[in-house]
């Protein structure tokens, strides 16, 4: 199958669509989950085009994991969360529903309910203070 340029992800990376960036580098970005499971959500997406982790080549597929890490750290340090969920999914039959690979890192702590995934938007300020949270802790 061939990867789908109109979705969602490579409308941000081609600038077509904002979002609210908390990391980038040559390989990688990082953003805020507009409808977020929990407070702090974060979504880290390769620059190369690819549905799945398996369509990517071994380099970004690296990059993404490494970035990964990276913000999952900060995550958890800016959110003080006592646990880190990262959940990455391949095709519409394993729950994923954006065609271009990404990762989900999402902060838990004990009884804090996981939101139901993509059920509300979220609002921008709200985000953008978790985003500047983590900005912080990367640096």
């Amino acid at each position: 199958m061939a990867y789908d340029s109109t979705n969602i992800f490579a409308k941000i990376l081609r600038g077509e669509l904002p979002c609210i960036s908390v990391y980038e580098d040559e390989a990688t970005l990082a953003f805020m989950d507009i409808m977020p499971q929990a407070d702090g959500h974060v979504l880290v997406i390769p620059k190369e085009a690819g549905e799945t982790l398996m369509d990517l080549s071994p380099e970004a597929a690296s990059a993404v994991v490494r970035t990964t890490q990276k913000l999952a750290r900060a995550v958890k340090q800016a959110l003080n969360a006592e646990g880190i969920f990262v959940c990455q999914l391949n095709g519409a039959a394993a729950g994923q529903t954006v065609p271009h690979c990404h990762f989900h890192i999402i902060p838990r702590s004990g009884g804090d309910p996981m939101r139901i995934h993509a059920s509300a938007r979220a609002d921008d300020a709200k985000l953008r203070g978790f985003a500047d949270a983590i900005k912080q802790a990367l640096a």
